[in-house]
Formats: C-alpha cells, sequence, structure tokens
C-alpha cells in the first residue's frame, strides 16, 4: 500500500494557519464518536493553536474521550522547560484533560532507549496490539513541525532511526540542532499510522526549507507520510514565499 499525495495548505498568516489547524484537530475528534488519540508535536510551532486550545476552543474538545501523546521529547525532567509534553500540559492540557489521558513519555528511565521501549509498551497496550495495521490508525492526528534542516520530531537528516521499521519508538542520543540534548522520537512507521498527519510551519525562517521540501529534496520531513490516510502541510504565506494577494 502506498501513501496518498501530501495536501498543502497556505494561510495567510500565523493567526490563520493556528485557526486552520485547530478546526482540523476538532474535525478528526468529531470524526471518532469514541476514545480519539491526538500526537502532539514539539517546538514553537504550536503555542498559537495550544492557547486557541486553552481558549476559545476548548469548550469544543470532548475532553473525556481524548487521549494526548507526544511525537518526541527531550531527555530531561517533565517539569523542565525544554519538555515538548511539559509545554503542552502548562499551555493547555492541564486543569481539562484527565490526568489518565495524558500520555508523556517516562522520561525518569535510565536512557533514552529505555524511555522509549517504555513508551513503545504504553502505545502498544492503548492501540491493543504489538503489530500495526494499516486499516487501523494509532493515531487519529498527528502534528508534525519542521526543523531548519529538515527534521520532523527528532527524525534527524541521515540518522539511524530513519531506517527503523519495526520499533514504535527509538531513543536518539544526539541531537543535530540545539537544544543538544538526547531525545526520543515516534519512528516513520509511528507516525504513518495516523488518520492525518498535520505540519504545521509558519515564518519567514521556514522559507528555505519549504522551498527545498515543496521542490522534492529528501529530508525526515518529506519521508513522514501517513500511509492510508492524510498528509497536509499546513503552511503560511511568510514560509510560502508568497504574497499576501497571489
Amino acid at each position: 500500500m502506498t501513501s496518498r499525495a501530501r495536501e498543502i495548505i497556505v494561510a495567510d498568516d500565523s493567526e490563520a494557519l493556528a485557526r486552520i489547524a485547530a478546526q482540523h484537530l476538532l474535525h478528526r475528534i468529531a470524526q471518532q464518536p469514541q476514545r480519539v488519540a491526538i500526537c502532539l508535536t514539539g517546538g514553537s510551532g504550536p503555542s498559537r493553536l495550544y492557547q486557541l486550545l486553552a481558549g476559545e476552543f476548548a469548550a469544543s474538545i470532548p475532553w473525556p474521550r481524548v487521549h494526548w501523546f507526544i511525537g518526541d521529547e527531550r531527555f530531561v525532567p517533565p517539569d523542565d522547560p525544554l519538555s515538548n509534553m511539559g509545554v503542552a500540559r502548562r499551555a493547555f492540557l492541564d486543569g481539562r484533560a484527565p490526568p489518565g489521558h495524558i500520555h508523556p513519555m517516562p522520561t525518569d528511565a535510565a536512557t533514552p532507549d529505555a524511555v522509549a521501549r517504555r513508551y513503545q509498551d504504553e502505545l502498544q497496550n492503548f492501540y491493543g496490539a504489538a503489530q500495526l495495521a494499516p486499516a487501523r490508525p494509532l493515531f487519529d492526528l498527528t502534528l508534525m513541525g519542521i526543523g531548519p534542516d529538515g527534521h520532523t520530531a527528532s527524525l534527524f537528516p541521515e540518522a539511524p532511526a530513519l531506517a527503523e521499521t519495526s520499533r514504535w519508538v527509538v531513543g536518539v542520543e544526539h541531537a543535530a540542532v540545539p537544544p543538544l540534548v538526547p531525545r526520543v522520537t515516534l519512528t516513520l512507521p509511528a507516525l504513518a499510522a495516523s488518520r492525518e498527519l498535520l505540519f504545521l510551519a509558519g515564518g519567514a525562517a521556514k522559507r528555505e526549507i519549504i522551498t527545498r521540501l515543496r521542490a522534492g529534496a529528501d529530508l525526515p520531513a518529506a519521508r513522514a507520510r501517513a500511509l492510508d490516510g492524510d498528509t497536509v502541510w499546513l503552511i503560511d504565506r511568510a514560509a510560502a514565499g508568497t504574497a499576501r494577494d497571489a
């Protein structure tokens, strides 16, 4: 089975980008009448989205049936400012999502690889199987970012993790971009098991890498695709390099 072609949506600005992302998230939740699984991303890209989810869109989220996961994490304590799930918790999850529905990577383990194995166990228990089935996605929506080197999650260019085909989660001892701390990341097969992969990229600083990706550069962000779902790149005009009236 091959993945579908990616869709590119160009928003007017960063505010429009965050609002469109919120609409995608709410749409995916509405499509699933039972348990919902959302995988979050780190970095600065989702910050305005998280504000919206904590504010005007909070009442539209059926919190008791949504579970929240994380696509990659820094190997730091959960209360460290660098913690991706820590940022999401402080921004919109704590006080809204049931505590048992928040699934952080357990960075109290001895090594990044130990964290990865524990998180894979948690994902498999949630999924109810040790093997992913293309017709039954792991996540309803997975938020993704795009780094200046084309990395996504903590899958860096030319890293061994890109070649992983069986594990769902792996440890990454050396990050290629700051902060230079070890990481834990979902693998391409786990990310592909999504009803929708939604990439967020805004601002002129993303223009160069977006141009390379649109030209077909073989970078991690280009390899990440939903196997039997939708892959959407949501970018703003500054990142796309287009004028507002184009």
